[in-house]
């Protein structure tokens, strides 16, 4: 599965980074629908994420009824990302 979307990155104390985008509901409506396929438990689920000019991997955040993507800080930091700022992500997810 394969979606873009524009998001604004919110602060969350949870695991560090604590800089997270969160998935808009109708992209959100569309991952809950391959949950169970592409999790590997918790509702974690593993994505590859495009932000900016920046590839990088990480697993979606159930937050909600939807999914958080967490912005790494080596990713915050290439791309100048901070709380607060709009974002464009691009999100790969493998269904198992």
């Amino acid at each position: 599965m394969d979606l873009t979307f524009t998001a604004t990155t919110v602060e969350w104390r949870g695991p560090a980074p604590y800089v997270f985008a969160r998935v808009p509901d109708e992209e959100a409506d569309a991952i809950a629908a391959i949950a169970r396929a592409a999790t590997y438990g918790w509702g974690c689920i593993p994505a590859a994420v495009r932000l900016g000019g920046t590839d990088f991997t990480t697993s979606l955040f159930p937050r909600e009824g939807g999914y958080l993507v967490p912005v790494k800080v080596a990713v915050q930091r290439a791309e100048g990302v901070g709380v607060g700022d709009e974002v464009q992500i691009s999100l790969h997810i493998e269904e198992r």
